[in-house]
């Protein structure tokens, strides 16, 4: 397997807040979206969007601009570059807080992005990953967690 590249984030001038996720799996990239998605569902329920929302909205930055991932797993992935989130801040200068889109996510994030910002004007947090390899939490559960960013939305 060959390297892979992130998709491209949607940002409005207004956004408040940014949900990383760290690379999506090959079949989620071929299809140009983020999954089908387990991680949508908790999105669409604390935005109070309709299921039916277009796939592009639902996408979120990732951590990671390119890897090497053979398989769908996030235990997999090698070979990280990051993307220029210092850049992206910079363009977006509302966002406040990021969440994290699981453990791998905030690893790479931590590892590859936060030594090069100093301004300490965000507030991070993990969240329970959307994919559906992790199921070892319901639906149930992750929208709960995921209730969150709501409260920074309102």
């Amino acid at each position: 397997m060959g390297r892979i590249q992130s998709l491209g984030p949607i940002a409005f001038e207004k956004s408040k807040i940014l949900i990383l996720g760290s690379m999506p799996g090959e079949a989620s990239l071929k299809a140009a979206h983020h999954g089908r998605t387990v991680r949508g569902r908790p999105v669409t329920a604390i935005s109070g969007k309709s299921g039916a929302a277009s796939v592009s909205r639902r996408r979120c930055l990732d951590a990671l601009q390119e890897c090497v991932r053979p398989g769908s797993l996030d235990a997999s992935i090698t070979q990280e570059v990051a993307n220029d989130l210092p850049t992206f801040f910079a363009k977006y200068s509302n966002v406040t807080h990021v969440f994290f889109n699981g453990r791998k996510a905030q690893a790479a994030f931590s590892r590859h992005v936060l030594p090069a910002l100093t301004d300490g004007r965000h507030i991070f947090a993990r969240l329970p990953s959307t994919s559906s390899a992790h199921a070892v939490m319901t639906l149930e559960a992750k929208v709960q967690a995921w209730s969150v960013v709501r409260k920074v939305l309102c």
